[in-house]
Order: C-alpha cells, then structure tokens, then sequence
C-alpha cells in the first residue's frame, strides 16, 4: 500500500491582481525560517513568509509586468526581471531599490549564485542575450534606485554612457534564437543554464563564454528550476524543464545529462522535484489547472490538487521540502503541505 499525505487545506495567499508567473523560496535562513517572493503582471513583486504565507512586503517600482523574482540565498537581497526593460535589485530588509539594472527589451529572467551574498546578478529575456552585472563595481556604491546600463558590444564591460552604477557583459553573443525564459546559476559557480523559445536548454561556461551543453525540447518552455533541498547537504540537485506535454529532469552538476524525461496528456506549465520524498509536482496549462504529485521513480500519479482557477505558471518546494508553492494565472499562490508530519500552520 502506498503512503498518501492526508488531505489538507491549502493557504492562499491574496494580495496580487494579476497573474503570477513565478514564485520562488529562499534557503533556510536561520532557526528554520525562510522567505517567498512573487513575480505578478501587477507591477508590484512581493515578499512573504515561506511557512505561513503571510505577507511582509511589496517592492514598489516597476512600471510594468515583472516576470520573474528571486531571493538570495540568505534573502538578504532579491531581484526582479520586468517588462518596463529593467531589471532590479532590492534590499530585503527595507525594501529599498539598489540598482536598477537596464536593458533593451522586457528582461524576463533573473539568477543569483547559489552562494550566500552574491555580488553579480545573471539576467536574460526578449534581447536574446545572457547577461552577467557585476553589483560590486559601481561609480556611485550601492545607492537607492541607482541605474545601471547593459555593456556596449565588445566594450568589455564598461556601460555604454558611462553613468551606470554597475557594469555588465554578454556571455554567447548571437547564440540564443529566441526569448531567454530563464536563466538558472548551477552549484559549480562557473556554468549558468538558459531556457529560451528556440526550445533550447543550454548550460553555459563563464570562463569560455560558450556553451558546453544543449538539449532540445518538444514544445514551448514553461519553467527551468534547479531543485535543492537545504536539509540535504552535498545534494547535486535536478535541473527540471516543463515543456509541452513533458518533463525533462538532468542531474544538477553534469550539464546536459538527462536523467528521465516524463510524458502526459495535458499540457504542462511548471515543475518542480523533492529528491528526498522522492515526488515531483506539476502545474498545468490550457484547460487542466491542476497541480499533481508524481512518484520520481515509478512517474504514478499519487495526488491531484484542485483550487487554482486559471494555469499553474510556477511550482516552488521550500527549501526543507516539507511544502511546496504554486502561482497562477488567477493571480492567488497557494501553499500546499508536503510532510506527513504537523507543519507551519497545519499543526
């Protein structure tokens, strides 16, 4: 007979009017807390408790869509990609603007470095091109809202009208054939992961500035997440790729390795995996706005989570994997209980 997590309610978090594209958690931060941020069409990223959901704050300053929101891994900053060609870096703790990162078209991608107090910040989007800022170099320090420009081509960093506060450079120039979706920082410091609307899924060397892999895909990218769990030390993590009517799951350290690939029937938006219950969960596109849990080993679809009224953009696990969050088109995230154990507020 199967485990079977009992079923509970999940908590929804109000607070966004718009569609959610994406949600994602920080790692544990200290004394088992950590922290949820959201990217909402409604202008306004916001950042949460990742146990109860309940709301902290609002980053107030995109003037359009923000596609995609990210913590540090000590949530001490966080990083936003928007449609108003910007993307942003924000002080956590006052909700402060640091930089303002500007580019040519809607950015719709942001990556931290998994270490703790990054100084660079990855960002791509309808530009083609793989950014790398560098937050540390800047004419005028870490100031509220200050700017900062995309390098010139070939400039080797340098901003093109010498007033940015943080200098940049492109990796792969003319590679990607379409919109960078997202962009992921691997374990190993030096190789990124992009998902793009060419169906490519590339894992890149920032010593070469090349590729060093690729995989092709069947169907449009929905989500690219590099899945950790924090209670698992040494953990090498999945790379999970929903695409089409399929899951992609690579190992996390040797870039293009495909461990399995999933098939369904229904579209599938997001994805993400808990190597420790040894589950992953979907959310669906088009007509199917369910969220399922899978067994990793056996693909058995062990539970189906209804609520969501519109397509599941995001699926996150908390760092502990004892929750996992979703964000939808109906503008609501959803905290779904992963443990069999009480936890957070189920207790």
């Amino acid at each position: 007979m199967s485990f079977e997590v009992p079923k509970v309610v999940p908590l929804t978090c109000h607070g966004h009017s718009r569609p959610v594209p994406h949600i994602s958690f920080s790692s544990i931060v200290e004394d088992d807390q950590y922290y949820l941020i959201s990217a909402c069409k409604d202008n306004n990223p916001m950042l949460r408790d990742g146990i109860t959901g309940d709301w902290i704050g609002t980053f107030m300053g995109h003037k359009g869509a923000v596609w995609q929101a990210r913590l540090s891994a000590d949530a001490n900053i966080a990083a936003t990609a928007a449609a108003d060609f910007s993307a942003k870096v924000w002080d956590t703790h006052t909700g402060e603007c640091l930089h303002t990162l500007q580019h040519f078209h809607i950015v719709r991608a942001v990556a931290f470095p998994i270490q703790s107090n990054p100084q660079v910040l990855a960002t791509g989007g309808m530009e083609k091109k793989l950014r790398i800022f560098d937050l540390s170099r800047s004419d005028s320090g870490s100031t509220s809202g200050a700017s900062a420009t995309p390098a010139a081509e070939g400039s080797g960093g340098s901003s093109i009208n010498g007033t940015g506060s943080a200098t940049s450079y492109e990796i792969g120039p003319g590679v990607h054939g379409g919109t960078i979706k997202s962009v992921v920082w691997n374990q190993d410091y030096n190789i990124l992961t992009t998902a793009a609307e060419d169906r490519k899924i590339r894992w890149w060397d920032l010593r070469s500035r090349h590729p060093v892999a690729e995989h092709n895909v069947e169907g449009t990218i929905g989500s690219c997440e590099l899945n950790m769990l924090a209670t698992r030390p040494n953990d090498p993590g999945i790379l999970s790729v929903a695409a089409g009517k399929s899951v992609y799951l690579f190992d996390g350290t040797v870039p293009g390795r495909l461990l399995k690939k999933v098939d369904f029937r229904y579209e599938v938006a997001s994805v993400a995996v808990n190597n420790d219950t040894g589950r992953f969960v979907t959310g669906g596109a088009g007509e199917d706005t369910w969220a399922r849990v899978y067994d990793l080993h056996t693909d058995d679809e062990l539970e189906v989570q209804k609520g969501h009224h519109g397509p599941i953009w995001s699926v996150s696990y908390s760092p502990d994997g004892k929750l996992y969050g979703t964000g939808s088109e109906d503008g609501t995230i959803k905290l779904w209980k992963a443990s069999r154990e009480p936890y957070g507020l189920w207790r």
